[in-house]
């Protein structure tokens, strides 16, 4: 904040930026509104998407956007919004075991397309009636498979079959924060955080 980012980008106010950095972690998850930082911070829209965008090219957080089908009525603007430093978030509610497989998934995809030279992106999935899945990663543009993020085991996700049987995704996890876990019911499987991050670069 103060060595780097004061070194390299004209912004008169370091104070509001620290402001905005310090708001951030409790948004983790949740769709991401600068309407509703603007008015947190009292300034402008152009701003506060500045200052986001500035924040993202120093690698402090990272957004990944809704997957749009033709098969679901899908949100077409605001982005998630995760940090790369995933220590950072609060554990109340699962916000940071989401935060965490957000980050490996996005380096997943980073490692595929630089090594394998494979076109992988990183999504989620929310329809214009509320149903939502945390992750859905792409290749060549297609669902490859979708991930629901929970911080205990508990029933199955809706959404996640909903979502798999809508857009025919060919893989379904359900990753807990519990260890030992490994099952599958239907065709989606629940498992540990742990042991899904092991076939992970």
């Amino acid at each position: 904040m103060r060595e780097d980012i004061r070194d390299v980008e004209s912004i008169r106010s370091l104070s509001q930026l620290q402001l905005l950095v310090d708001c951030l972690p409790e948004r983790i998850g949740s769709l991401l509104s600068i309407n509703a930082l603007r008015e947190d911070l009292s300034v402008a829209h152009k701003t506060a998407a500045h200052w986001l965008d500035v924040l993202e090219r120093f690698y402090y957080h990272f957004r990944i956007y809704p997957f749009g089908g033709s098969r679901i009525r899908s949100l077409k603007k605001n982005p998630k919004l995760y940090l790369w430093d995933w220590s950072e978030v609060s554990d109340d509610g699962g916000a940071r075991l989401e935060n965490l497989i957000a980050s490996h998934l996005l380096k997943l995809c980073h490692y595929l397309q630089d090594v394998d030279g494979r076109k992988t992106g990183l999504h989620f999935l929310r329809d214009n009636d509320g149903r939502e899945v945390d992750f859905l990663v792409t290749e060549a543009g297609k669902p490859w498979f979708a991930v629901e993020v929970k911080s205990s085991v508990s029933d199955l996700s809706r959404h996640l079959t909903y979502f798999g049987d809508r857009l025919q995704i060919p893989r379904l996890y359900q990753v807990v924060g519990m260890p030992g876990v490994d099952q599958l019911r239907g065709n989606i499987r629940t498992i540990s955080a742990d042991k899904f991050l092991l076939a992970i670069p």
